[in-house]
């Protein structure tokens, strides 16, 4: 089965404008950023992170702490991975005690990856919070998570796939929808 693509949804400036926008979601929310950390989960959510992370410092003049998390082991379907599931290694160089963590993703679908991605936090420290930053909410939640930041609602077909690329990894910034033929 391919996947074809259907509609692009954003461009790099339709990217670059959502990561603006939760930013400034994000300072207000929160009353502004002390005690605030960012942690991307691996793969697409790490650079997304790490932009938010800087859009935030310019905003309000300060170095906000960015980690990047593998969720790898703590999957609900490890072993349809096969025997030999590739982990990478988390990246968090700060304490979690008492911080609000906004956790950043690039699709919202079922849910079963924000799961995954609590039980790793839960087991790196107590945060004061955790809120969740995505790019894209596509729908079809099997789990009752629900972002607090979205940069884009994008209903979607079971059928229908969400391709989300950033520079850092694919040499290019863009959302597509894809569709399986």
């Amino acid at each position: 089965m391919a996947l074809v693509e259907k509609k692009k949804i954003m461009d790099e400036n339709g990217v670059r404008r959502a990561i603006t926008r939760i930013a400034h979601e994000i300072i207000e929310r929160n009353q502004g950023v002390n005690d605030l950390a960012i942690i991307g989960i691996r793969r697409r959510g790490g650079p997304l992170a790490e932009r938010l992370a800087v859009k935030i410092g310019e905003i309000e003049g300060v170095k906000i702490p960015v980690g990047i998390l593998d969720i790898t082991l703590y999957r609900d379907d490890l072993t349809a991975l096969g025997p030999n599931p590739l982990v990478h290694r988390t990246e968090v160089g700060f304490d979690l005690q008492n911080k609000t963590v906004v956790l950043v993703d690039d699709v919202l679908f079922t849910g079963r990856t924000v799961r995954a991605a609590l039980d790793a936090l839960a087991d790196l420290g107590r945060s004061r919070c955790i809120q969740l930053a995505v790019l894209v909410d596509r729908g079809h939640r099997e789990l009752p998570i629900k972002a607090d930041f979205v940069g884009k609602n994008v209903p979607t077909s079971k059928k229908e796939s969400i391709s989300v690329k950033v520079t850092e990894i694919d040499g290019i910034d863009e959302v597509v929808i894809e569709e399986k033929t």
